[in-house]
């Protein structure tokens, strides 16, 4: 099975951001993708709140979603829409940070919320307070495809091992992680934690991933690491796409999962133990 992770430079613009996307999408297809994944926050990579505000919808009215979900059925393959912004019902006003698993006839398969938010300070000049903006999921989501179970998981999650083992224990043979990066700690850590994921878990991760300066028409310009990656269940780096925007295809053989999990049966040892 073929998979395209798309590496994309999102501006505040969600339309301008959807036809980037489309055409990216147009030439995995061209490449033989049968399930294409976008980074994190594709429809719109803003610091501005009152930006969001703007051009930001509500799921049912959002033309993103409206726009994969019909690329989906036009080209007959697997969307995971890494994440979308999107307006809430939140009292406070706080967006959702959402993912979605589009089937080959355009349908919503499966929804998850981010559950971890990247409230942190990586240094003096550059603090992050996602909770402020988002308001945090509460439920892990499994999806079963007729290729593989896909555990859905969002950048800052990959920091949690716990839920990756349970994705796994739930039966998830491949792994989404769709991020947009700091680039300090994604030069620090993100090799190394999706290796680690893949490895306790046995599964493929499949990290699309934000790369570059992204525009903003209001705030102040992020930037993000890039280096979208394919790690296969036994821990080894099979693609890493750089800094640049574009395409990243890999043929996923599902049978290196079993193979993984019979070397290193991990999941089946669980043991009780007294906490500290």
């Amino acid at each position: 099975m073929r998979a395209a992770l798309l590496q994309t430079t999102s501006s505040d613009s969600p339309a301008d951001n959807l036809v980037g996307v489309c055409e990216m999408i147009e030439q995995a297809v061209g490449q033989g993708a049968e399930f294409v994944l976008t980074p994190e926050v594709t429809n719109c990579l803003s610091t501005s709140r009152a930006r969001q505000q703007e051009v930001l919808s509500i799921e049912a009215d959002d033309p993103t979603l409206s726009g994969l979900r019909q690329a989906a059925s036009q080209h007959g393959i697997w969307i995971s829409i890494g994440s979308l912004a999107l307006k809430t019902q939140d009292p406070d006003g706080r967006f959702a940070n959402r993912q979605f698993l589009i089937s080959p006839a355009g349908e919503i398969v499966a929804r998850y919320d981010k559950i971890h938010m990247f409230d942190v300070a990586v240094s003096q000049d550059e603090t992050y307070r996602e909770s402020d903006g988002y308001r945090p999921g509460t439920k892990a989501v499994v999806a079963d495809t007729p290729f593989a179970r896909i555990g859905l998981t969002i950048c800052y999650d990959v920091r949690f091992p716990a839920l990756y083992r349970k994705l796994a224990q739930a039966g998830a043979e491949i792994l989404t992680v769709p991020a947009a990066f700091s680039p300090v700690t994604g030069a620090a850590h993100w090799h190394s934690l999706l290796q680690a994921r893949a490895i306790e878990t046995g599964c493929f991760v499949l990290a699309a991933a934000q790369t570059g300066t992204h525009p903003a028409t209001r705030g102040s310009q992020r930037k993000t690491y890039g280096h979208s990656l394919v790690v296969s269940p036994w821990g080894e780096v099979l693609a890493d796409a750089g800094t640049q925007a574009g395409v990243t295809c890999v043929d996923l053989d599902l049978e290196e999962v079993k193979k993984a999990r019979s070397r290193v049966p991990s999941l089946t040892h669980d043991r009780e133990f007294d906490e500290p």
